[in-house]
This record gives structure tokens, C-alpha cells and sequence, in this order.
């Protein structure tokens, strides 16, 4: 019996905040969404329609819904670039976008926490950064003349980089050969190292094995 009188005492007692509808408690900060990731550093992506943008851990709306972030519908986690990423996401401060250049062709580069490009999309491919270091596979364009149609001629070089937070390049992994700069046959070269610690970095060379590399960053 007095069991039940304690019960039926709680019960009366009003709850803090009960002037309130339930959906006046539960408005959402940011609703309509399609795809919520994971939290990183702080921040997680969320998605409406094709753009994604950033919510704080109090569900605020920290960068608006862009375009330009790297994401895949169908990820494939055995690839060490961009092809990777199932959604956005920010690591060392940092998080990967995508630009199409006049060529046709797709650059990358890094946003920060803030929205703001700090690494310009330069890039053929990136990595996520780890430990304060991201890879690039970085394409160095030379204007060699026209041809007789008057069309420009332009020569290629493409090399594997140690990138920092910064956008400086520090070290120089391996020469790329056979990516072909034309928007009709371009494919996205692979990216073939990866930071394994702060001070290694494994390399896959021409006859498809790895190796382990010691950079002088």
C-alpha cells in the first residue's frame, strides 16, 4: 500500500518543462536530411539532396551545404585516395573537395574547419591526411607550342608528393607514367603510398610490390 502511494505521489508530480509539446522539445536544429555520417574531430557531415555541410556537436550548422566535397555513393575502401571517402569527413583539420577544371577534368584539394580552401585543388588524387600528411599526385603542365590547327601542345609530368596541412610539398615520392590528360580517356590514377607512421611511408613500385621509404620530411 505504500508502495502504491509513492507511485501514485511521482505521478503527480508535474515534469520540468511539461508546458511544452513534445515537438516543441524535439525541433530539430537542422532537418530534411538525407545521409548523417560519423563524427570527426568534432564535426560530422550531413547531407541534403546532392550537397553536404557540417554539424557542430550541438547540431548547429557550422559550414552550409556545399557542393565541392569529396564523397562516393559506392566507396572502395581497398583504394588509398578519394575513391575511399563514403562521405565527408574532416581529418587533421582538414577535408578533401573536388574542382572540374576547363579541361574537363577533376583537381582536389582541402577545405578547413571553417569552410575556407587552404590547399587549392591542384591534385589528380589525394589521401585523407594522417599524422599531419596527406599524398598527391601532383601534374606539372609545360606549353610547348601549337600544332597546325593552332590547338596548344602541352607537356606532362606527374609525381607522387608528401603534402603538409600547409600545401607544401616536402618530398617527391615516385614519377607517375600513363595518365593521359584528355577528358575523353582520363582515368583516375591510383595513389600508390601512403603515411604509415609520422616518419615511414610504404610504396607500391612498378612491379606492384611495396616498399618501405624513410622521407626527409
Amino acid at each position: 500500500m505504500k508502495r502504491l502511494f509513492i507511485i501514485t505521489l511521482l505521478l503527480s508530480i508535474p515534469m520540468i518543462g511539461s508546458s511544452q509539446t513534445l515537438e516543441e522539445i524535439n525541433t530539430p536544429t537542422v532537418s530534411g536530411l538525407d545521409q548523417i555520417g560519423s563524427f570527426s574531430e568534432g564535426l560530422t557531415a550531413v547531407k541534403k539532396g546532392n550537397e553536404w555541410g557540417f554539424i557542430d556537436e550541438d547540431g548547429i550548422l557550422v559550414i552550409g551545404f556545399r557542393g565541392d566535397v569529396v564523397w562516393n555513393k559506392t566507396p572502395n575502401t581497398a583504394k588509398l585516395g578519394v575513391e575511399n571517402l563514403g562521405y565527408p569527413q574532416f581529418k587533421n583539420g582538414l577535408c578533401a573537395i573536388k574542382v572540374v577544371k576547363e579541361d574537363g577534368i577533376t583537381r582536389y584539394g582541402f577545405i578547413d574547419k571553417k569552410g575556407t580552401i587552404v590547399i587549392p585543388a591542384e591534385f589528380l588524387n589525394v589521401s585523407q591526411f594522417n599524422d599531419g600528411h596527406t599524398i598527391g599526385i601532383y601534374e606539372k603542365k609545360v606549353l610547348r607550342g601549337k600544332n597546325p590547327y593552332q590547338l596548344r601542345i602541352y607537356e606532362y609530368d606527374f609525381t607522387e608528393v608528401v603534402v603538409n596541412t600547409k600545401g607544401e610539398m616536402l618530398w617527391p615520392i615516385q614519377e607517375r607514367q600513363g595518365i593521359v590528360m584528355s577528358k575523353k580517356l582520363y582515368e583516375l590514377p591510383e595513389i600508390h603510398a601512403s603515411m604509415i607512421s609520422d616518419k615511414l611511408l610504404m610504396v607500391k613500385d612498378k612491379t606492384n610490390t611495396w616498399n618501405i621509404v624513410k622521407p626527409k620530411l
